[in-house]
């Protein structure tokens, strides 16, 4: 059955191993933990009888200056590829969102995505009303271009 929970410290080395099998950006392990301690409530996992199949690690935005908007940040999401097409993502995503706004407070999310991604452009885009904010030359080690993202949060629709 899957199920989407709050990750725990004890998900951090399969979220890792999620990570690993499908996008080319690795995080060490401290990365990993930085994240789930600094926000706890914005971290999600999809889990199949009790393996991690997918995961969204997320923040809020700490430099946010005077008069400026609370909002969250999508660090790094993936669902192996045996998973996908199912709507864990969009699940996954929308939890945390739904987080972000009653927790926080926050007004909107944003999330860097490889222009080469369509799929995940498709999520973002055409599911989850991401818009195209700006696009981060060389932003990935690789020295492909991100798009920026951006997503208003509206409490009562998320």
């Amino acid at each position: 059955m899957l199920s989407i929970r709050l990750a725990r410290v004890e998900d951090l080395t399969a979220m890792q191993a999620c990570n690993l099998q499908n996008l080319p950006e690795n995080y060490t392990m401290r990365y990993y933990l930085f994240y789930l301690l600094s926000h706890p409530q914005l971290s999600y996992v999809a889990e199949d009888g009790g393996r991690i199949v997918g995961y969204i690690l997320a923040r809020m935005d700490e430099d946010v200056g005077e008069g400026e908007e609370a909002h969250g940040h999508v660090v790094s999401i993936s669902v192996l590829r045996s998973y996908r097409r199912l709507g864990l993502a969009k699940r996954l995503m929308l939890q945390s969102q739904r987080a972000m706004a009653e927790v926080y407070n926050a007004g909107y999310v944003m999330l860097h995505v490889r222009k080469s991604n369509r799929a995940a452009i498709g999520l973002y885009r055409d599911t989850l009303g991401f818009r195209v904010q700006e696009t981060e030359k060389g932003y990935y080690a690789d020295g492909e271009d991100a798009y920026v993202m951006r997503c208003v949060l509206k409490k009562d629709e998320v």
